[in-house]
C-alpha cells in the first residue's frame, strides 16, 4: 500500500512540475509527503498552518485536476499540518475542495442567439459557459481577491485606478469606453482589471462579466474554425456586458483573430456595453496591430501603472502581511521594499519566499534571514535600480533624512546630496530629465542637467569627492 500511495503522489508532482515554475515546485510541493491513501482520499503532510492555506489559495484547482487525474473523479485530498507544539502532526485535515463563496462573480443566465444550423447550445465549444436546456451560464473567471480593497493606491496609478472605479460605478456609460492599462509586467494590471470587474458584480449583479486572456480568446477563435461554429463564437462575445481583455498586445500578427475582435469590440461598444483592455504598452507602441483597431482602442482613456515609490511599496507589503495575518518586522519590509523595485509581483514573490524560509525552517524572520534570502533572490532576479532607491542610498551615505532630498532648502551638504542623486538617477535609470528632476524635489530637466554636469566636473576634479562617488556607485549596484 505505502507503494501505491507514493506513487499516486509521485505521479502528482510530475504533472505539477511540468505546469509551474521549478523555484515555486520546490518551495511548495517538495516538503510535501505523502502518508496514506485510503478510500480514494490521499492524505499529505504539509509543514505549517500557513503552508496549507497557500497550497489552497494558488494550487487548488491544480491539485484537484492531478489528484481527480490518478485517482479518478472520486478522488480527493486531505491534509495532515504539523503545528508547532510537542503534540506532533494534528488529525488530518479534510479537504473536499469546497467553492468559496463566489456569490460576487457569478454572473446570471443569459439567453444566447444560436446558429441554425448549429443545433443546441451544447455544441457550443468554450470554457466559459455551462450548457443548460435553453440558457446558458457564463463564468465570471474573476479572482476574488483581485479586488480595489486590495489595490493600493498611490501616485503611480491614481489616474488609472480612479478611471477603473468610474467605470465599475456606471459601465459603458462614461467616457472611458474603452478603459486601456498599460504598464510593463508585474505593476498590477490584472490586479486592476479583475479589481473593475469585481467592482460591477458588487454594483450590477445581474450584469454579465468576463474576464479572457487574449490568449484564451485566440485560441477559442481557432477552436471555432476547426469547428466550423465561428457565429457561435461571435455570438457568446456579443451577449457580454463588461468584457475585460488581459493583454492584448497578443493580438499582434493575428489578422482573422484580430478581425473578429474588431466586429465584437464595435457590436459591444456600439451596444453601450464596457470594454476593458490591458496590454505592455501604449496603443501608440503596439505594433502587429491593424490601424483601425488601434484607433479604436484610442476612443477611451489609456492610463499608465508606473513603478510604485518606497512608500506605496512598503504598503503593498504591509496590506499582504495583514490579509495573511502574519506580523514581519518593519526593518525587514524596508529591506525588501529597498531590495526589489522592478516588480511588484517579484517583490510579493520574494516576501513569499522568505515566509516559506521561516516556516519550514522554524526560524523567526530576522534581518539576517532576509538578506541571506533576499540577496540571492534579487541576483536570480533582474534588478532595476529605480530613483528613489539611489535616493535612500545617497542619503545613507551622506548621513541625512530621505525626505531632505524633497525640501526646499539651500543647505549646501543638502544640495550636494540631491545632485548626486540626480548623476546617479541619469546614469542607472532610463528616466527622463523632466521625471528625475520630479521626484528629487520637484525641480525642472534644467535643473537636474545643470546637477549632472556639476558632480560629473567634482568627479574629474576633487580626488576625494571622486572617492565619494565610486563608494556611492559600488552602494547602488551592489
Amino acid at each position: 500500500m505505502k507503494r501505491k500511495y507514493v506513487e499516486v503522489w509521485e505521479n502528482c508532482l510530475n504533472v505539477i512540475r511540468d505546469n509551474i515554475h521549478m523555484q515555486s515546485f520546490k518551495t511548495w510541493f517538495e516538503p510535501i509527503v505523502p502518508i496514506k491513501l485510503e478510500n480514494n482520499v490521499l492524505t499529505i503532510q504539509v509543514p505549517s498552518q500557513f503552508f496549507y492555506e497557500w497550497l489552497e489559495e494558488h494550487y487548488i484547482v491544480l491539485l484537484r485536476k492531478t489528484i481527480k487525474k490518478e485517482l479518478g473523479p472520486d478522488g480527493r485530498l486531505e491534509y495532515s499540518i504539523i503545528m508547532d507544539s510537542h503534540n506532533g502532526p494534528t488529525g488530518p485535515l479534510s479537504i473536499s475542495y469546497p467553492t468559496s463563496n463566489h456569490k460576487a462573480t457569478k454572473n446570471p443566465y443569459v439567453s444566447m442567439p444560436l446558429d441554425l444550423n448549429r443545433g443546441t447550445s451544447k455544441d457550443i465549444p468554450n470554457p466559459f459557459i455551462i450548457p443548460g436546456l435553453k440558457k446558458i451560464k457564463v463564468e465570471s473567471q474573476l479572482v476574488e481577491s483581485y479586488s480595489f480593497d486590495n489595490f493600493i493606491e498611490g501616485e503611480c496609478n491614481r489616474l488609472a485606478r480612479s478611471a477603473g472605479w468610474a467605470v465599475a460605478e456606471n459601465p459603458g456609460k462614461t467616457a472611458f469606453n474603452p478603459l486601456l492599462i498599460f504598464s510593463p509586467t508585474g505593476l498590477g494590471k490584472t490586479h486592476l482589471a479583475h479589481a473593475i470587474g469585481l467592482q460591477v458584480k458588487t454594483n450590477f449583479p445581474d450584469k454579465t462579466v468576463l474576464y479572457v486572456q487574449t490568449e484564451q480568446f485566440i485560441n477559442q477563435y481557432i477552436e471555432s474554425v476547426r469547428n466550423n461554429n465561428q457565429n457561435d463564437f461571435v455570438h457568446f462575445y456579443q451577449m457580454i456586458d463588461v468584457l475585460i481583455i488581459d493583454d492584448v498586445q497578443f493580438l499582434a500578427g493575428k489578422e482573422k483573430t484580430q478581425d473578429i475582435f474588431f466586429h465584437v469590440f464595435n457590436h459591444l461598444h456600439q451596444s453601450g456595453k464596457q470594454l476593458v483592455i490591458t496590454s505592455d504598452k501604449p496603443p501608440v507602441e503596439l505594433k502587429g496591430l491593424e490601424p483601425r483597431l488601434l484607433s479604436r482602442f484610442k476612443w477611451g482613456l489609456s492610463a499608465d501603472l508606473q513603478m510604485p515609490d518606497l512608500d506605496t511599496r512598503v504598503s503593498i507589503l504591509r496590506r499582504k502581511l495583514y490579509s495573511d495575518g502574519i506580523t514581519v518586522p518593519g526593518d525587514v519590509i524596508d529591506y525588501l521594499a529597498n531590495s526589489i523595485t522592478s516588480s511588484v509581483r517579484e517583490m510579493e514573490g520574494a516576501l513569499i519566499s522568505l515566509i516559506a524560509q521561516s516556516s519550514l525552517n522554524k526560524k523567526s524572520i530576522t534581518m539576517d534571514l532576509a538578506r541571506q534570502m533576499i540577496d540571492k533572490f534579487v541576483k536570480n532576479t533582474t534588478k532595476e535600480i529605480s530613483i528613489d532607491y539611489i535616493q535612500k542610498i545617497v542619503c545613507d551615505y551622506f548621513g541625512l533624512p530621505i525626505d531632505q532630498i524633497h525640501a526646499k532648502t539651500r543647505k549646501r551638504e543638502v544640495v550636494q546630496a540631491r545632485q548626486v542623486a540626480m548623476y546617479f538617477s541619469k546614469k542607472h535609470t532610463k528616466s527622463s530629465l523632466a521625471t528625475i528632476g520630479l521626484q528629487c524635489g520637484n525641480k525642472d530637466h534644467a535643473t537636474v542637467l545643470h546637477a549632472c554636469k556639476t558632480i560629473a566636473n567634482l568627479i574629474d576634479t576633487d580626488k576625494q569627492f571622486r572617492g565619494y562617488a565610486i563608494e556611492i556607485d559600488k552602494k547602488i549596484i551592489q
